[in-house]
């Protein structure tokens, strides 16, 4: 700094010469840093519109701004720390020592640019907490949460700010971002055992082909290229119905792909077309819990039915007040 500003300091507000100099270099720094950064956002910003590119040089130039502001300030302040190694040597002690948590916050953060768990706009699930990534930051990444008391991973309009740290300690589930882009969903649909389940099952493979058949291509494509990354056994991505019985009744189960973001709004899509398309037939019921009585003699498959002699009107009034 000229020699005259420092004289013109410790003159007019009585500051002495050495503090001033350092006072107004590290001013110079922050300034110049500032007005760097500033440039070169105002050059992405004309050259792309594309949220997630102008996210990621915002927060890359903080940091790269954040780094160079200590290492400049550090050699202004501290005379012994005109050794680059020897500041950062001393420096990283300190905090190991004082800051544990915020270094295992730090490290976890370099784990995720390193190893890409996740990005800014993935929707993942960390511990028992789930939600879009909207911000990564070196101590914490930030969730807008899903699910909770919100049905069929819909937001609920909170924030979640986890440390970074978790990465090392939970387990990630990502479901849009690595070797595949769809989810499986499943609907469960439950007939009366008297309907006639091929017909019903037919409808719901159509409802399910008319929904989903058009994802199976590009899955396919995305499953052939992560191959060559991951060892994937290749499943059946076609629309299926599965069948097995349930207490009730015949239990008809659609799975199909769908996008992990319209999940809730492709099974009210589906749900509304099976409510049309049952509600034209006669033979198609839906089934629910209720108690029924069996009597093998009227019932019975022919050949294995009842043989007893029939009851009287008294023993079968009997019967029925005692059934009550």
């Amino acid at each position: 700094m000229p020699p005259q500003i420092n004289d013109w300091l410790h003159t007019a507000i009585n500051i002495p010469a050495e503090f001033s100099g350092k006072l107004l270099s590290s001013l110079v720094v922050i300034v110049l840093l500032l007005l760097i950064r500033t440039l070169i956002l105002k050059a992405v910003w004309r050259r792309t519109e594309v949220f997630q590119i102008r996210y990621h040089w915002r927060k890359i130039s903080n940091y790269v701004a954040f780094f160079l502001a200590i290492l400049f300030l550090g050699r202004v302040w501290f005379k012994e720390f005109q050794s680059v190694a020897t500041f950062l040597g001393l420096l990283s002690a300190g905090l190991a020592i004082a800051l544990r948590d915020p270094i295992v916050n730090l490290a976890g953060w370099l784990f995720i640019l390193w190893r890409r768990p996740f990005i800014v706009g993935d929707r993942i699930q960390i511990g028992i907490h789930a939600g879009d990534v909207i911000d990564a930051r070196i101590f914490q990444f930030t969730l807008m949460e899903i699910g909770g008391w919100v049905a069929a991973d819909q937001s609920t309009g909170r924030i979640i700010h986890v440390p970074n740290s978790k990465v090392f300690t939970e387990p990630q589930i990502n479901y849009t971002e690595g070797w595949f882009d769809y989810i499986w969903n499943e609907i469960p649909v439950l007939m009366t055992f008297e309907s006639n389940w091929k017909i019903a099952k037919e409808i719901l493979g159509e409802i399910a082909e008319r929904h989903a058949g058009h994802l199976v291509s590009p899955a396919q494509f995305k499953m052939k290229e992560s191959s060559r990354q991951f060892m994937i056994f290749s499943p059946n991505l076609a629309p299926s119905v599965f069948t097995s019985v349930a207490e009730s009744g015949v239990l008809l189960t659609m799975r199909y792909l769908c996008d992990p973001r319209r999940r809730r709004d492709s099974t009210a899509e589906i749900w509304e077309e099976v409510l049309e398309k049952f509600s034209q037939r006669d033979d198609v019921d839906f089934a629910y819990p209720t108690r029924r009585f069996f009597d093998n003699k009227w019932e019975g498959k022919p050949g294995h039915r009842e043989t007893t002699p029939p009851r009287t009107e008294d023993a079968a009034e009997e019967w029925r007040n005692g059934s009550t």
